[in-house]
């Protein structure tokens, strides 16, 4: 099996849908003898956040001098982005052989008369195995969906479970409250676990207290004031958070101070455990984090920001941002999405700094809302929409129509702004 093949396989699976729930993996990892058994773990799980609180606390693991494994999803442009040791994608021709060893074990399931597992569930397994064979010190794991019934949640108890923030998305598979959301991302407590968390909106603050009363759980948290930001622009923050004064970090976004903090309580409960981490390492740490695909200025003159924001809590803190960095400017806003996303509101969140939305469908086809109707529905809250009929057709359009002080925004699903990325760097 080469690359491509192993690509071909693992996205063949997609058709087996999302089934949350942990027999699967756990008779495909136990025919794979248990890898994930052999490894120590930070765990995370929340709506918004996930991604960037991993790369910050990896990128701090690896100033201390650790050897560090990290699972996230979805990419941007490449596939082997989600598996990475020491900040490096897994290799080309180690996923391909990893991929054959798994599709034997799916094959004996297969045999066994078991369902097939899904896309993730795969994906999840060939992590384990890359981790284990790379002999991680440590593994910084992203939830896939969820956290109760997610296939990372096969794992015994991590060192420290983290829970970033909360909000409204994937309700169809998680609920359609708040307290029920949290409910599924406090699945990853484990009984005597640590815990650390964002400031959480209280009603998901009280489910994840219970939770953690329930599993005699240490929660540790910290609240918004904990955090003072001190200057703030888009290419980089500075702000204050417990003993650190002046900390910096090169991530635009209002969230993302809220989120190295809960990066930095993370790595403390890392320290208490014996994990010899300076604070050196976390101040180096955070200023080094990168996380393309939010809030990435891809192009200047005029500036083109590409942004993962695909629900409408991200997508209001984006809002929020461009009107903070860009005071006074109308947005050009691509936009693209899921069709199972809660566009409408996403859009609302967009339209009152808006000069004009090109409408994109993104490059999952089956899964992709339909430029037109995207069209339709943006136009109930603003007069000035265009379609694309491709993603090189909306960038052009946009630059055409910006001058060398405007501002372009690409927002709604990271399934296609990587392309964005891609024709703009190239």
């Amino acid at each position: 099996m080469n690359y491509n093949e192993a690509i071909e396989y693992i996205h063949s699976s997609y058709k087996f849908g999302i089934k949350l729930g942990l027999e699967n993996i756990k008779t495909l990892l136990n025919l794979l003898g248990n890898p994930q058994d052999s490894l120590k773990y930070v765990h995370i799980a929340g709506t918004n956040g996930k991604g960037s609180t991993a790369a910050y606390i990896t990128q701090i693991l690896m100033e201390a001098g650790y050897n560090v494994g990290t699972y996230t999803s979805p990419y941007l442009l490449r596939f082997t982005e989600r598996i990475k040791f020491n900040n490096i994608e897994i290799e080309e021709e180690t996923l391909a052989e990893l991929t054959e060893k798994v599709r034997e074990k799916v094959e004996a399931m297969a045999g066994m008369g078991l369902n097939h597992p899904t896309e993730f569930e795969i994906v999840t397994a060939i992590g384990f195995l890359y981790f284990a064979l790379k002999k991680c010190d440590i593994v910084v794991l992203e939830v896939g969906l969820g956290g109760r019934f997610d296939s990372t949640n096969v794992i015994n108890c991590p060192l420290v479970s983290v829970i970033t923030s909360i909000s409204l998305d994937h309700t169809r598979h998680l609920g359609e409250t708040l307290a029920k959301i949290a409910y599924e991302k406090a699945g990853i407590i484990k009984e005597k676990g640590d815990v650390s968390i964002y400031p959480l909106e209280d009603e998901a603050l009280r489910v994840v207290k219970q939770v953690c009363l329930e599993k005699n759980a240490r929660l540790v948290s910290f609240g918004k004031n904990d955090v003072k930001v001190k200057s703030e622009g888009i290419f980089g923050q500075e702000f204050d958070f417990g003993r650190f004064k002046d900390l910096k970090i090169t991530l635009p976004g209002e969230h993302q101070p809220y989120n190295a903090a809960l990066a930095v309580q993370t790595v403390d409960l890392l320290r208490e455990k014996g994990l010899k981490i300076s604070d050196e390492a976390i101040i180096n740490g955070l200023l080094k984090t990168k996380w393309p695909g939010r809030m990435e200025v891809v192009s200047r003159n005029p500036a083109v920001i590409i942004d993962g924001a695909h629900n409408p809590d991200a997508a209001l803190k984006l809002t929020q941002s461009l009107s903070k960095y860009f005071p006074g400017k109308k947005i050009i806003f691509i936009m693209g999405v899921m069709k199972d996303k809660n566009y409408m509101e996403m859009i609302r969140a967009a339209a009152p700094i808006a000069r004009c939305f090109i409408a994109v469908a993104t490059l999952d086809e089956s899964r992709s809302l339909p430029a037109e109707e995207l069209a339709a529905c943006i136009k109930q809250y603003c007069n000035n929409v265009l379609i694309g009929d491709t993603i090189k057709g909306a960038v052009d359009t946009a630059l055409n129509l910006a001058d060398q002080n405007d501002v372009i925004c690409a927002f709604g699903s990271l399934y296609y702004i990587g392309e964005v990325k891609s024709l703009l760097e190239n």
